[in-house]
């Protein structure tokens, strides 16, 4: 009777074990199969985004004149009037500082009508930042030719449809998110005969790559999971940014609502404002003047962009307004945590906050990941009869003929026969 009894228990448990295990590969499959060739594309062009700072300095001039160490900058003014006489009649949207190399962009457009219906009017003009000399400028329409970092970073973000894709991408970062946990949850089972990482060279070709697509998704699997969150978190960036912008910044602006909008002869320098927050910031880096009528602004206030200067705080970015017309401090509009949660996973998806031997570890690591999901795909589409319904049927076999006198071995763990031939 008590054998009896152990032998139920034993067959409850490993019918248990045995749904579970098809529980989990149906995740898996379905998942990976729906985000794999989509994935496919995030990791091939995420190579190249990896080291975009370094593919910028490869591929635009970056050729200064050689001067003092002390000489002073031009000025903002100087820049802005420069860009003013070079395109009269358009404004003046953004002005983005540089805190590695001495140029500064200035950023126009036809006009902030012209802006709004259409993003890609803004065209801008790099400058010298000492000299106030012309270092480069895009086509006045704003319409440049394809360039391949552009279209590389299309791609990762959003698939060239705008918000649509980068929600769609976010739905495929999840479901990666998801094929790796159920991957893990299938590896003990299905290995438990083999030791660590084995490679069975001396069998069938699909056989090793099934091994070494186990192999790397477990080696690779901390960096994907990090990767994957990130990446969902990072496409959440625009519903997360106007979520922000229709809360805290319009609840801090509800003060000016109906007041006049001040005039283009009425606007603060942009020089003043600049030096407005560095006084109050001395520890922080300014690395953008937005100006007064951009949509991600107020009509009635200079954005800046600061950010912290160690490495811990390069990549936490605050937003300070200066009043418009007097170019005084107006105050921070709070960040909330889930823009903080935003920023922080920024740097973690490209590894740009460790310097290139980082980004190198990064490219190394998306080359496997790579492999992982071709050699995924390659499995799946050379499939026959399935090894894990072949050995799922082998195991319900035999606790169907299993004797109550002859307890299956080793109830208490995953049985082995759920290892591959």
């Amino acid at each position: 009777m008590a054998v009896a009894t152990e032998t139920s228990g034993l067959e409850t448990r490993s019918t248990r074990l045995i749904r579970a295990v098809r529980r989990w590969a149906c995740i898996h499959k379905w998942t990976s199969l729906v985000c794999t060739a989509f994935l496919l594309v995030i990791c091939v062009t995420g190579l190249p985004l990896v080291f975009s700072d370094e593919i910028d300095r490869w591929t635009t001039p970056h050729a200064y004149e050689i001067l003092p160490a002390d000489t002073p900058p031009a000025g903002l003014d100087r820049l802005v009037a420069a860009s003013r006489r070079m395109y009269p009649g358009q404004i003046i949207s953004a002005i983005s500082l540089d805190d590695a190399e001495p140029q500064v962009y200035v950023w126009m457009a036809p006009s902030w009508e012209a802006l709004k219906a259409d993003p890609k009017a803004e065209h801008f003009i790099r400058f010298d930042a000492r000299t106030a000399k012309v270092l480069e400028q895009s086509p006045p329409s704003g319409r440049r030719g394809p360039h391949f970092m552009d279209l590389m970073a299309g791609l990762h973000e959003d698939l060239f449809i705008g918000l649509p894709g980068e929600l769609f991408l976010g739905l495929m970062a999840l479901l990666f998110v998801v094929a790796i946990a159920s991957g893990i949850a299938l590896y003990g089972p299905f290995m438990k005969k083999l030791g660590f990482g084995t490679v069975r060279r001396e069998r069938s070709a699909r056989l090793k790559w099934l091994d070494l697509h186990n192999l790397l998704g477990v080696a690779v699997m901390a960096w994907t999971c990090v990767v994957g969150a990130t990446g969902l978190m990072n496409e959440l960036s625009t519903p997360l940014f106007a979520l922000w912008q229709r809360t805290n910044v319009q609840a801090w602006l509800a003060p000016w609502h109906g007041q006049p909008v001040p005039a283009a002869s009425e606007l603060a320098s942009a020089q003043s404002v600049l030096d407005t927050v560095r006084r109050a910031r001395p520890a922080g880096v300014v690395t953008s003047i937005v100006f007064p009528g951009d949509e991600t602004g107020s009509p009635h206030h200079y954005l800046l962009w600061t950010k912290g200067a160690t490495p811990l705080t390069s990549q936490l970015f605050d937003p300070v307004l200066v009043d418009a017309r007097t170019g005084q401090l107006a105050g921070t509009v709070g960040m909330p945590w889930y823009l903080r949660t935003l920023e922080i996973s920024r740097p973690l998806h490209f590894g740009d906050y460790g310097g290139l031997p980082l980004k190198i570890l990064w490219a190394m690591l998306d080359v496997l990941t790579i492999i992982v999901l071709g050699s995924g795909l390659y499995l799946w589409l050379s499939r026959r009869r399935s090894p894990l319904e072949r050995r799922l049927r082998q195991l319900e076999e035999d606790l169907a003929a299993a004797q109550p006198a002859s307890p299956l071995p080793g109830a208490s763990n995953p049985p082995s026969s759920l290892a591959y031939p």
